[in-house]
C-alpha cells in the first residue's frame, strides 16, 4: 500500500475490505495455489500452462539400451595410436581393430577412411560398412 493509503486506513478494522467476513482466507481467491485448475480457474492454468494427468508413453527399462559407438573417422585417425597402445596391430598395411576389447559395440558411419581398417565388431551401420570397404578393408561382424 502507498503511504497515503496506509494513512487513510489507520484505525480502520478492515481496511478498506468490506464487512469481516470478506478477504477471511484462500476461499476468498478460489484456493490455494494451483487449486481449480480443472475446474473454476482453467482458463487461468491453461494460461499459465499446467498440465494435468498423464501424457506421452515411458518406455519400459528393460527396452532401453544405450550401445557404445564409434565412427570410422575417429577409428581412421585413432588407428596408428591404437597400434602404439596395443590396442589394434599393424600387418602389411592393414589395420587390424578388434572393438570388443574396447567395450564398442557398433560402428558409425561418420568422417573420412583413408587406411585399410579391418575391423572386428558386434554391428556395423550401412554407411559404414561401404567406407571402410570402399577403402579397401573388410568388417567382421562378432556374435554376442
Amino acid at each position: 500500500m502507498s503511504k497515503t493509503k496506509t494513512k487513510k486506513f489507520r484505525g480502520s478494522r478492515t481496511c478498506g475490505g468490506g464487512t469481516t467476513k470478506n478477504r477471511r482466507g484462500a476461499g476468498n481467491r478460489g484456493g490455494r495455489g494451483r487449486a481449480g485448475g480443472c475446474k473454476h480457474h482453467n482458463v487461468r492454468a491453461m494460461q499459465l500452462g499446467y498440465a494435468y494427468g498423464k501424457h506421452g508413453f515411458k518406455r519400459p527399462l528393460k527396452m532401453l539400451h544405450d550401445a557404445s559407438v564409434v565412427n570410422v573417422g575417429e577409428l581412421d585417425e585413432l588407428a596408428e595410436q591404437l597400434v602404439d597402445e596395443g590396442f589394434a596391430k599393424l600387418e602389411d598395411g592393414v589395420y587390424s581393430i578388434n572393438l570388443e576389447d574396447l567395450d564398442i559395440e557398433k560402428v558409425l558411419g561418420t568422417g573420412r577412411v583413408t587406411k585399410n581398417l579391418a575391423i572386428a565388431a558386434s554391428e556395423f551401420s550401412a554407411s559404414a560398412r561401404d567406407k571402410i570397404e570402399g577403402a579397401g578393408g573388410s568388417c567382421v561382424e562378432i556374435e554376442k
